[in-house]
């Protein structure tokens, strides 16, 4: 009997690539919709009109990445020191963290959790945040290293150098002071290519769990050779 893994699989896969292209998509309409400039946490901040939109904008792209970590097939990286912990668990790892930061958002103008503007909701939603998304730049790492998915390796190692570039730059000119909208700009930037990241792995992957039940289907109903030779002509 052909097992229905295969096709749940890709189901919940479709459905990752559906949330976090609607995730992304909200961050967006929250950024368009803003009557100032923010950086991204800043839109889910305490008061700001937003805030709904981006809260529920990381409960999407929590729950994608929670998806993804279920039903993704193993993933061997070829390099050691990224397969010391399977792919699935960082990635389970980073959607927990977006899901609690999506539920402790940042105060007011979202300061830095140091001195005397330190909150613990801050403290909290910095770190979890800043956990989310380093644990989605390693999974792009682990990715890229790869042994079956050709492919995919090049786009997730294109993809970990663009928002690793871009992250840095943003984030550079943030802590000088210089350029800050320039660096917030460059924030969303590396948001959005790290949220493409996350739709072009669930849609590769829900493909290629869709072939392996395609191709379990063909082996199940063909007709050993055996039986064949046996068949008198």
């Amino acid at each position: 009997m052909l097992s229905p893994w295969p096709r749940v699989r890709s189901g919940m896969l479709w459905l990752a690539a559906a949330a976090a292209g609607a995730g992304l998509g909200l961050i967006w309409v929250a950024r368009l919709s803003a009557s100032r400039f923010l950086y991204v946490s800043e839109l889910g901040a305490d008061g700001e009109p937003t805030a709904a939109t981006f809260r529920w904008a990381l409960v999407l792209v929590s729950v994608a990445a929670a998806l993804v970590a279920l039903a993704a097939p193993p993933l061997t990286p070829r390099i050691r020191w990224l397969a010391v912990v399977p792919p699935a668990v960082v990635l389970a790892g980073a959607a927990v963290a977006f899901g609690i930061a999506s539920q402790v958002t940042c105060t007011a103008y979202c300061p830095l959790p140091v001195g005397p503007a330190f909150t613990w909701q801050d403290l909290i939603h910095t770190l979890s945040a800043v956990l989310g998304f380093a644990g989605a730049a390693f999974v792009m790492l682990q990715v890229a290293a790869d042994r079956r998915f050709r492919r995919l390796a090049r786009f997730s190692l294109g993809s970990a150098i663009a928002v690793a570039l871009i992250s840095a730059t943003g984030g550079m000119l943030s802590v000088l002071r210089f350029g800050t909208q320039v660096g917030g700009v460059l924030e969303f930037v590396a948001t959005s290519i790290a949220l493409l990241w996350l739709v072009g792995l669930a849609i590769v992957l829900a493909v290629e769990a869709w072939r392996s039940r395609n191709d379990g289907s063909v082996r199940q109903h063909a007709v050993p050779e055996s039986v064949v030779s046996g068949i008198p002509v």
